[in-house]
C-alpha cells in the first residue's frame, strides 16, 4: 500500500470513529442515558432470549401440523 493510500485509510478510520462517537452521544441524549446505563449495569444479562423460545414453539407446532400463529 502506498503512503498516500495509508493516509487516506487512516483519515477515513478517524472520521468513522468520530461519527460513531457522535452517534453514541446522540443516542444517549435521546434516551437520556438510561438504556446505555442499563446495559452497562447488566440489566439485560440475566434475561432469556424469548425470541428463541418463541421460534422453537412455532417449529414444534409446524412439525405437529398446527398453525404457525
Amino acid at each position: 500500500m502506498t503512503e498516500a493510500a495509508r493516509k487516506v485509510a487512516q483519515q477515513a478510520e478517524e472520521r468513522l470513529e468520530k461519527v460513531a462517537k457522535n452517534v453514541r452521544e446522540s443516542f444517549d441524549r435521546v434516551t437520556e442515558g438510561s438504556f446505555t446505563d442499563k446495559v452497562k449495569n447488566g440489566a439485560f444479562a440475566d434475561r432469556a432470549d424469548h425470541g428463541t423460545e418463541q421460534g422453537r414453539d412455532e417449529a414444534r407446532r409446524r412439525e405437529k401440523g398446527g398453525s404457525e400463529h
